[in-house]
Order: C-alpha cells, then sequence, then structure tokens
C-alpha cells in the first residue's frame, strides 16, 4: 500500500507542478515576462531549498526528458516556419549559430579560466555550455507586446537559434570527451565534428522531413493519430540520427521545415496538437530543470557567474554577431538587436548535466554558472528586450490584434481546407465580394442558423463564416478580417503611393533609412517587414516621423500615410505640406527631391 500510496503522491505533486507552472504563466504574459522563466521558478521553489522540499537530482533522467522535449520543440520551430520568410537569412543565420557559437564560447573561456581558474579546455567549456540561444523566448516577448520584428531580423534570431544548438552540444560532447580524457587540446577534433554532425544531421533531417511528408499522404491513418505518429516520428528522428554521430536536434528542426512547407493532408490538425505538445514538453523540461537546482550550493558561483553573464551580454555576444552579420548589410540598430536578443534557455541547463552525467571535477562549476547565466539573461533581456525593439527600430508595430481563425482539414485534401472567421462591425470583410478569387465562402451561420453563401447574401455583424482556400494562403486572409484601429487625420500626416520609394521619401523630409531599405517601395518595406501579411494600421518609424498604412490590395501596400510627431504644438512646415501636395498630384512615383 506504500508503494500505491507513493505513486499517487509523485502523481499529485507532478499535476500540481503543471497548473502552478500553467496558472502562473497567466501573470508572467500579462507584464510580459518570459513564461519558461515561471515553470524554472516553480521547479526551484518545490525543489530541495524551497517551500516543496522535493530532493531531485537525477541527471539522468533529465538529460533524457530533455533531449526528447527539445527535439518535440525544434520540429514545431520547423513546422511553423515558412520557407519564404527564410529569405535573405539563411547564410547569416548558419554563420552565426556555427562561427558565431564558436567565437562567443572562445571569448567567454577568457573570463572564465580566470574567475574560476580552469584549464583552457575548461574554460572553453564553459564558454560551450552558455553559447547557444533560445528563440521561443525573444519570440514571445516581442509578439507579446504587440510588436512584430522586421522579416530578417526574425528569421536570423530564429532560425540562429533553432540551428545553433547542435553547434553548441557538438563542442560540449566533445570537450566533455577530451576533458574526461586527459587531452592538452582539441585539435582538428572539434571542427571535424561540428562539420559531420552538421552535414549527416542536415541530410537525415531533409530526407526524414521528405518521406514522412509522403507517407502522411498516402497512408490512410485515423485523424487522431496522424499528429500522434508526427511526433513519434520527431523523436525517432532525433535518436536515429544521434546514433549515426549526427546533429539530431538540426535534423529535426530540418524536417520539421520540409514538413511544413509542403502540401500535407491534416497538416492544420498536426500543427494544432504539436502546439499542445510543445508546450506541455516545455513545462515539463523547465520545471525538472528547476528541481535539480539547489540554491544555497549557487553561493559561492554567484558573483563570478554573474561576471560571466555581463561579459557574455556586452562583448562575446555582440562581438560575435557583429562579425558574422559584416559581410551582409545588417544596419548597426539591426546588429545591436540581434546581439541583445541572444536570450540564453534551456539548453544551456541542459548541456550543463552533461559533465554532471560525466563526473567531471568541474561539474557543479558548469551547471551552476549555467543556471546563474540563464536566470540572468531572462530576467534582464526579459524586462528590456521590448524596449530595445523599440528604441532600436527593428519591429513593426501592429495594433491589430490576430482575428479568431478555426481551420478544419478536408479528409483527402491537400489543396484546400476550411476556414472558420467571425465576423465583426470593424473587419473588411462586412461583404463577401472583397474576398480574394482563390477564397471560397461556403457557409454562414447567423442567428443559430446554418446558411449556404447566396442565401446568407451580404454579411453582417456576428456571422461566423466558413470559408475554402488554400491551406499556403490561409494567413492572406487574416487581414480581411482584422478590426480596423483609428488612423490619423488627413491634417496631420502626407499620403503616399505603395509603389514610392523610401529612400526617396527620406531624402525629401530628411528622414532616416537603412540602407537596405533605401531602394525599396513603401509596399516592399512593409511586405519584408510584416512576412508578407501588410495590413491597415501597421507602421515604420522614421526618426521623428512614422510611416502608416492606409489602404492594402492583394496582400501590397497601396497607400501609405507620413506623420510627423508635434513637439510642443509645432508642426510640420508648410513647405513640407506644399511638397508633399505636390508630390502626390504630380506622379505617383517620386524619383528625387521636388
Amino acid at each position: 500500500m506504500d508503494a500505491v500510496f507513493l505513486t499517487n503522491l509523485i502523481l499529485l505533486v507532478c499535476a500540481a507542478l503543471v497548473v502552478a507552472g500553467t496558472v502562473s504563466s497567466l501573470v508572467a504574459a500579462r507584464f510580459g515576462a518570459p513564461i519558461l522563466l515561471v515553470f524554472l521558478l516553480v521547479g526551484i521553489v518545490a525543489g530541495e531549498d524551497g517551500l516543496g522540499g522535493i530532493q531531485f537530482s537525477d541527471y539522468w533522467a533529465t538529460y533524457m526528458v530533455g533531449s526528447a522535449s527539445l527535439a518535440v520543440i525544434l520540429f514545431d520551430g520547423g513546422l511553423r516556419m515558412r520557407a519564404s520568410s527564410m529569405r535573405g537569412a539563411v547564410v547569416p543565420a548558419f554563420l552565426l549559430s556555427t562561427v558565431g557559437v564558436l567565437l562567443t564560447a572562445v571569448l567567454v573561456a577568457f573570463p572564465a579560466a580566470w574567475l574560476f581558474s580552469l584549464s583552457p579546455l575548461q574554460a572553453l567549456l564553459v564558454g560551450a555550455i552558455v553559447a547557444s540561444t533560445d528563440a521561443a523566448a525573444v519570440l514571445f516577448l516581442v509578439r507579446a507586446q504587440g510588436l512584430k520584428l522586421g522579416r530578417r531580423v526574425g528569421a536570423v534570431i530564429e532560425v540562429e537559434s533553432a540551428t545553433n544548438d547542435p553547434a553548441a552540444v557538438v563542442m560540449t560532447v566533445i570537450l566533455v570527451e577530451l576533458i574526461s580524457s586527459g587531452a592538452a587540446n582539441p585539435g582538428w577534433t572539434m571542427g571535424v565534428g561540428v562539420l559531420r554532425e552538421l552535414a549527416i544531421g542536415t541530410a537525415v533531417g531533409v530526407a526524414g522531413g521528405y518521406l514522412l511528408s509522403v507517407f502522411l499522404n498516402r497512408v490512410e491513418l485515423p485523424g487522431s493519430l496522424q499528429p500522434v505518429m508526427v511526433v513519434s516520428s520527431a523523436v525517432l528522428l532525433f535518436a536515429a540520427t544521434a546514433m549515426l554521430h549526427g546533429s539530431g536536434f538540426l535534423a529535426v528542426y530540418l524536417a520539421g521545415l520540409v514538413l511544413g512547407n509542403r502540401p500535407v493532408r491534416g497538416l492544420a490538425g498536426i500543427i494544432s496538437f504539436h502546439d499542445t505538445v510543445s508546450w506541455l514538453c516545455q513545462i515539463v523540461m523547465f520545471t525538472m530543470l528547476g528541481l535539480l537546482v539547489t540554491p544555497h550550493k549557487l553561493a559561492e558561483a554567484v558573483i563570478p557567474g554573474l561576471a560571466i553573464a555581463a561579459f557574455l551580454f556586452l562583448v562575446g555576444r555582440p562581438a560575435a554577431v557583429f562579425a558574422c552579420l559584416a559581410p551582409f548589410g545588417f544596419s548597426v540598430r539591426e546588429k545591436a538587436f540581434i546581439s541583445w536578443a541572444g536570450l540564453r534557455g534551456a539548453v544551456s541547463i541542459f548541456l550543463a548535466t552533461i559533465p554532471m552525467l560525466a563526473h567531471l571535477p568541474a561539474a557543479q562549476i558548469y551547471f551552476n554558472t549555467a543556471f546563474i547565466v540563464v536566470l540572468a539573461s531572462l530576467l534582464l533581456h526579459g524586462a528590456t528586450l521590448v524596449m530595445a525593439a523599440r528604441r532600436l527600430n527593428v519591429a513593426l508595430a501592429e495594433p491589430m490584434r490576430d482575428p479568431q481563425r478555426f481551420e478544419i482539414d478536408l479528409p483527402g485534401q491537400t489543396e484546400h481546407e476550411l476556414v472558420g472567421y467571425p465576423v465583426t462591425a470593424k473587419t473588411l470583410a462586412i461583404s463577401s465580394a472583397l474576398l480574394p478569387d482563390w477564397a471560397r465562402l461556403v457557409l454562414v451561420v447567423r442567428d443559430k442558423r446554418i446558411l449556404s453563401a447566396e442565401e446568407a447574401g451580404a454579411l453582417v455583424t456576428g456571422d461566423y463564416v466558413y470559408i475554402l482556400a488554400p491551406p499556403r494562403r490561409v494567413h492572406q486572409l487574416d487581414r480581411f478580417f482584422v478590426e480596423e484601429e483609428m488612423v490619423w487625420a488627413d491634417d496631420t500626416a502626407f499620403p503616399f503611393a505603395g509603389d514610392v520609394r523610401m529612400g526617396d521619401v527620406a531624402d525629401l523630409y530628411g528622414l532616416p533609412v537603412s540602407d537596405t531599405e533605401r531602394p525599396m517601395t513603401i509596399a516592399d518595406a512593409f511586405a519584408d517587414r510584416a512576412d508578407e501579411r501588410p495590413a491597415r494600421g501597421m507602421r515604420i518609424a522614421l526618426g521623428h516621423a512614422v510611416l502608416e498604412v492606409r489602404s492594402v490590395d492583394g496582400g501590397r501596400v497601396t497607400q501609405a500615410a507620413l506623420h510627423f510627431e508635434q513637439l510642443d504644438g509645432e508642426v510640420p512646415p508648410f513647405g513640407f505640406r506644399r511638397l508633399a501636395t505636390r508630390l502626390r498630384l504630380r506622379r505617383p512615383v517620386v524619383r528625387g527631391p521636388v
């Protein structure tokens, strides 16, 4: 009976931790704090030195659960990533995830060797453990505050974070093996190991994603088993790649990327299921990592750990980012934000369990340092990241909330799916005639009645509409059902056609525009920043002025308005208004200052 009681007690505690973390995440979301920090703190509070008093030190179980969880999370990240949004970001992200990780680890090794009196290899191991970043935390923080990163900046951060884990894992494993064997230096071992892991991981991931898509399209599985099959396949690919001495993390990310960008039956249900499983994996993983931490053992490592964190945030990460992105035309502001957006998360603590499993002499130093760096990163970056995005002008304000969308897969269909939207008084699609040719309204739910498109006629507020659309274009319907925000009055803004060049507007009014955006039209600039989904109300800050979308047609901005900030009651000079009027009346495209 004692065993039964103990089993029930364990189930009770585990479920209570999950519930506590989930409920606490609502508070975190309200204040813009990283949700993963909440789960970590829940584990600490429940641990040996906390209120729960749970003694947990099973590093092997943590490593196993962490491996599976990270595999599922990375697969989900690839599944949601659109290949089109990666344009111009793959090469710089790859450099950051390989050369950048190595450079960061080497730089961090210098203060680590001095602060902890470690050998060069031991100090390099500290750098390798804290060298990788966490994309989920960055993107959550930015989106939670109503901001959307520019397409290229957001893609670089996400792709880098998803692909730099393999380099960090390989470096950590090789360094642990070298330290255990007493080798003097890594020589070519590390470089060859990284290249081998990346090559095998890439090959297995791409092939695995393609084969999985073929299997899902050809084999009739019950709908409820498709998502289970995909999750299992992700973990299978991870383990199989690792057995082949390849990077399992890279393999699962690429497999998800391939699967998510191919026509696959039931993809909407698979993505929805993965969203739930990914959240559960994060809750379990971070809670276990929190349980491993014993706060009283961190005391002697706090000061050197914070010193390592400060060096990493202010010197190591920025130096690596500026060096790797120098050839790709990123502005200083963009590189500064990418540097600051290098949040450390679960992977660093997860990697710190490897020296513990190998029983290295300084294993506790690695674990304590990793935990302090991650905690400092979550607290510091969590409090300042959104402010940095605004100050550095790398995020596009997105005043409207994403519309409520409900997707239904059609059995045996890969070309169409059914999408449901509510119609409100402020949505654009108050008339079904506004819908694009590739979208077909099939039924309307009105006053508890189900009507065909012909029976419903004009849409009214309170309707719930179901539309047949290609899966790859579903997101383009969102702009028809967002609630429009207030725009500036005409007397404080100057309208411009969407095909006006950004550089010409900047030269005309003396406004700052990055070299990357100068040759772009206004429409292209918004499309680039909004991931090909511009909507009315989106804005780009240009020094003391702001450019706002006024109208969108066919997914392209057709008209924007330039608004100058008013300081102490002043308005833009009359000459500016006259120039804008002449520009608006004489020609749609600016060829130079008038």
